[in-house]
């Protein structure tokens, strides 16, 4: 069976793209899916002066190691102010100290959401530019618009969206 980490981009309690990532996960066949959640990797905003007074932070040496063990890693992130948000870029950047290449070509299905309608598209353009630096091997990506008129009581109710999801899992599924 694969493992496959799946997590949301955000810090919100509520964040759709934590909803999104391990509703993703919970579509996946054959796989462990390890929900995780950005809170329970805290770490101080990094700072070349931290790391060199006080090392990398324990959860982000646990988050790092996650990552290099997974067969695949669902990610949808959060788009703050046309970018990454904050908590997601310093974990990133933690982790990144920890490992450069921490992606290690591990197959990676690109999600964001936003309650808009270009559904994150400056973050995914962001981090499909990004991304394969850190060695990541994005096999398919996908913005959803619209958040809340398309994904209700827990499921996506927008059939051309459901259908699009999964066609993109297929692929990931065959890549993992």
């Amino acid at each position: 069976m694969k493992k496959i980490i799946a997590l949301g981009g955000s810090n919100s309690k509520n964040s759709i793209n934590k909803q999104l990532a391990h509703y993703t996960a919970g579509l996946l066949s054959n796989s462990d899916s390890i929900l995780l959640d950005l809170t329970d990797y805290a770490v101080p905003l990094y700072g070349i002066d931290l790391e060199e007074e006080e090392g990398i932070p324990e959860n982000a040496i646990k988050l790092a190691r996650l990552i290099l063990k997974a067969d695949g890693i669902i990610i949808s992130l959060a788009e703050h102010n046309g970018a990454y948000s904050a908590v997601f870029k310093n974990l990133f950047d933690w982790i990144s100290r920890e490992e450069g290449k921490v992606f290690e070509t591990t197959p990676i299905l690109l999600l964001s959401a936003s309650p808009g309608g270009r559904g994150g598209q400056s973050v995914m353009d962001i981090a499909l530019e990004r991304f394969p630096r850190h060695g990541a091997t994005i096999v398919e990506s996908m913005t959803f618009p619209n958040f809340y008129d398309n994904f209700k009581e827990g499921k996506i109710v927008n059939q051309e969206l459901e259908t699009t999801l999964l066609s993109k899992i297929t692929v990931f599924e065959k890549a993992i």
